[in-house]
C-alpha cells in the first residue's frame, strides 16, 4: 500500500457504520475498495455504512451465493450512483472471476465497486484504489481495528 493508512478503532457496530458513513464521504464513480479481514469481521457491516451514506434503500447483504449485488443510492446533493458489492469468498479461480464479469465490474466507470475477500483478485485490481482491512482487536470480543489506505499499483504488481 502506497501512501498514509488511517487507523480507527471500532468498538460497536454503530462505530463501524459511522466510520464507514465518514469514508464514504470521499468516495466517487470509478472507485474500488477492496476489502480484507476474517469471516465475521465486519467487511459486510462497512458496506452497509457506505451504503447508508449513499441513502441505499435495498436490504444490504452479503451475496456469498449471488456475489455480486447491485445498489442504487444518491450522493447527498442528489446525484445517483449505482454500487457494486461483490462478495468473493466462494469464487477460487481466475476463470470462475471472468465467468461472473468481474473485469466488466471492477473497471464500470460510473459505479462504487466494494470487493470483499479481495485477497482472491488481487492480480485484477491494477487500478488505484482503497484498502480497508478490518481486524478483530487483541483486548475485546467487540472491536476491530479499521485500516483504511490508498492502494496506486505499480506496473510490477
Amino acid at each position: 500500500m502506497n501512501g498514509s493508512v488511517e487507523e480507527y478503532i471500532s468498538r460497536s457496530e454503530e462505530d463501524t457504520l459511522r466510520i464507514a458513513r465518514s469514508f464514504a464521504q470521499r468516495l466517487k464513480p470509478g472507485d474500488i475498495i477492496a476489502f480484507y479481514g476474517e469471516l465475521g469481521a465486519g467487511k459486510t457491516e462497512v458496506i452497509k455504512g457506505i451504503c447508508q451514506y449513499f441513502h441505499v434503500e435495498e436490504l444490504v447483504t452479503s451475496p456469498t451465493f449471488t456475489i455480486i449485488n447491485q445498489y442504487f443510492g444518491n450522493f447527498p446533493g442528489g446525484q445517483e450512483v449505482v454500487l457494486y458489492h461483490v462478495d468473493l469468498y466462494r469464487v477460487k479461480s481466475a476463470r470462475e472471476l471472468q465467468d461472473i464479469g468481474f473485469g466488466e465490474c471492477v473497471t464500470a466507470p460510473d459505479a462504487i465497486k466494494m470487493v470483499e475477500w479481495s485477497e482472491h483478485a488481487d492480480h485484477l485490481l491494477l487500478l488505484p484504489h482503497y484498502s480497508v482491512s478490518i481486524d478483530f482487536a487483541p483486548d475485546s470480543e467487540t472491536s476491530r481495528i479499521i485500516r483504511i489506505g490508498h492502494v496506486q499499483p505499480t506496473e510490477a504488481y
